[in-house]
């Protein structure tokens, strides 16, 4: 057979790194099922997968095509190695195939071709076939990145010439006489391999994955008191990876990181006997890995594609915990001022008012409180029970990673029966403008049933160097820029606080 210009420069293009011309009429395998896999999820929407497979290998070169892959895969950090012939078998070229069927595609494929249309015709309702040529698919390919797969947009529509004229979406349904070639219904891999006996093979298959990640939830429940609450901490599994874990280990990994690819390469693969669990026995066991947190859970399980799987990561029953009213007149408004040489001498910045007193619970991560792990970033929704005994959500926040024995503050909203107050009362400039003097005036207001503890907070922005020259209460500097007023209002009670402070520059 003569070769064509065209076979030559293919089979060019096919020469391999080690000098081999890749030969034609290679025997091909799939690769067998999982055996097992193994999952560590990263809280950064990435994902680390181990395999085992079996493998059929023809003494030589042969193909064998990797299915049931995610969608995800980053086919650049794929490893393999053989358990039955660590240096018998090798990798000789890897490719990542994920151009999958699509109705853009295939139309695209039979552009400038005849193409079918059936039809059905209005007074017999019998079906008939026209055939025109295809001028516009009526998509238009997305721009993608990386892997990703193309996605398509709607131009207006389908235009074929049908009879000598030019019909815009055409009537009847498109039939073609066949799938165009290259196209495939799930991402795959394909590997050249060389092995050097022909035989079944064992080998670990290890890649990096996105769209499969994890997140934290918690429910909190208070008692009549506030001053103790239930905690469970859930994981929140989500796979969107297009692939089905079946009996999986798992192993979550919490922490802000940052690079990971060492760790991933020495990754171990690991099978574990499913054990009878206990069933006050948490089901996570959280151990260190450099400098973040590794849970690992005690069974394995199953986490189907297009899913979201929820595990009890932490329960703590009687934790005691505390609710605090903290009445911040500025909020967060003088963060934008602070410091600024422009601004320090405008009597008129600081004299807003906030008139609303948040309410938080803190509690302490402790082994005491039945916790005393480390816990992950995630939302806690609270509950509390009403009159009737019925739980109520009482409000929400987000804590960041926690470490064991951290005490645990969450803002739940505002106080309804407490009221805040702040005016500026005095505003003097002495020294050309380098000492500024202000007095500040706060009022809380207590319309509950019972007695409540406020504190004030209050922020010296003007400058960093100041001093309170007068207060009618006692304070606390809890740094730089807070000052801390505690009070204690009766019922239906009133409390004032006024200071006078000092900036010189």
């Amino acid at each position: 057979m003569r070769m064509t210009k065209a076979s030559f420069l293919a089979a060019l293009v096919l020469i391999l790194p080690m000098g081999l011309i890749l030969p034609t009429g290679l025997l091909g395998s799939e690769a067998g099922e999982r055996v097992s896999v193994d999952l560590t999820i990263y809280n950064e929407n990435l994902s680390l997968i181990r395999e085992l497979r079996q493998f059929e290998l023809q003494k030589g070169q042969s193909r064998v095509v990797l299915g049931d892959i995610p969608s995800t895969i980053d086919g650049t950090s794929l490893h393999f190695r053989s358990l039955t012939d660590p240096t018998g078998v090798r990798v000789l070229e890897q490719n990542y195939q994920y151009d999958l069927v699509h109705q853009a595609k295939i139309l695209e494929k039979y552009l400038g071709r005849e193409i079918e249309f059936v039809r059905i015709h209005p007074e017999t309702k019998n079906e008939y076939s026209v055939t025109g040529k295809l001028l516009a698919t009526g998509w238009l390919p997305q721009p993608s990145y990386g892997n990703a797969a193309v996605s398509y947009a709607g131009t207006g529509g389908m235009v074929a010439e049908i009879d000598g004229k030019i019909e815009i979406n055409p009537v009847g349904r498109v039939v073609l006489p066949a799938l165009p070639g290259g196209l495939i219904i799930r991402p795959q891999l394909e590997w050249l391999m060389v092995s050097n006996n022909t035989g079944k093979h064992d080998a670990e298959i290890s890649y990096l994955a996105g769209q499969l990640s994890w997140s934290s939830d918690y429910v909190a429940v208070l008692d009549d008191g506030d001053k103790h609450l239930g905690l469970t901490g859930w994981v929140t599994l989500t796979n969107n990876s297009g692939t089905t874990f079946s009996n999986a280990g798992l192993k979550l990994v919490a922490g802000d990181v940052n690079i990971v690819r060492e760790r991933f390469a020495a990754a171990k693969s690991s099978m574990r006997q499913e054990m009878m669990m206990d069933a006050s026995e948490p089901q996570f066991q959280q151990t260190d890995l450099f400098e973040f947190k590794l849970y690992s859970l005690s069974r394995r399980t199953d986490l189907k594609t297009s899913e979201t799987k929820q595990i009890e990561l932490v329960s703590g029953r009687d934790v005691p915990s505390r609710k605090v009213f903290i009445y911040d007149g500025l909020a967060g408004e003088w963060r934008s001022w602070y410091r600024n040489s422009s601004y320090r001498d405008h009597s008129s910045l600081g004299q807003q008012s906030n008139s609303k007193v948040g309410v938080f619970v803190t509690f302490r991560n402790d082994a005491s409180s039945g916790l005393g792990i480390a816990l992950p970033k995630g939302k806690i929704r609270v509950y509390k029970k009403d009159g009737e005994g019925k739980e109520q959500f009482v409000g929400e926040d987000r804590i960041d990673h926690t470490a064991k024995d951290e005490e645990i503050r969450l803002y739940l909203g505002n106080a309804f029966d407490l009221v805040g107050e702040r005016s500026q009362k005095d505003f003097k400039s002495f020294a050309s403008g380098r000492v500024i003097e202000e007095t500040i005036e706060i009022k809380v207001r207590n319309h509950k049933e019972e007695a409540a503890e406020v504190l004030v907070y209050e922020h010296p922005w003007r400058w960093s160097q100041w001093e309170i020259i007068n207060s009618n209460s006692a304070w606390e500097k809890v740094d730089q820029t807070t000052l801390k007023f505690p009070v204690t209002l009766a019922k239906d009670g009133e409390k004032v606080v006024r200071y006078t402070i000092r900036y010189s520059w």
